[in-house]
């Protein structure tokens, strides 16, 4: 009589056994599809901050370019007497630079600096 006891006992636990080993494996799943939704927004932030860094980048620098060009414009306007002209042509001076920097560094336009312009030179 004990040994159909302890029979069922060990039946009993092969199928505690059993449950707990579909538990952790659901748990594992689970925490896995946990992993994989946190990742996403992270890279999606971090894919954010890097478009607002650029932005934030390609902005100043088209703005820096008329304020420069308003400042050369002043100057010249207030040294030569030639009243609202300097500051109109280096206006429009600094906004030319100002955008053509702007798509340098957005890559839509390739950089012909001095420095390229001195390479081809001593290369062909």
């Amino acid at each position: 009589m004990s040994d159909a006891r302890e029979d069922g006992d060990h039946g009993k636990a092969h199928t505690d056994e059993a449950a707990l080993s579909a538990r952790l494996q659901r748990l594992g799943e689970g925490l896995a599809r946990q992993r994989a939704d946190e990742t996403s927004p992270r890279q999606d932030r971090a894919a954010t901050a890097s478009g607002y860094a650029k932005g934030f980048r390609l902005s100043s620098e088209l703005v820096a370019g008329v304020v420069v060009g308003a400042g050369l414009g002043w100057l010249a306007d207030r040294w030569l007497g030639i009243a609202p002209w300097g500051l109109i042509v280096f206006v429009l001076l600094g906004f030319t630079a100002g955008v053509l920097n702007v798509m340098r560094s957005a890559g839509v336009v390739a950089g012909g600096g001095i420095e390229d312009g001195l390479r081809k030179d001593r290369e062909g």
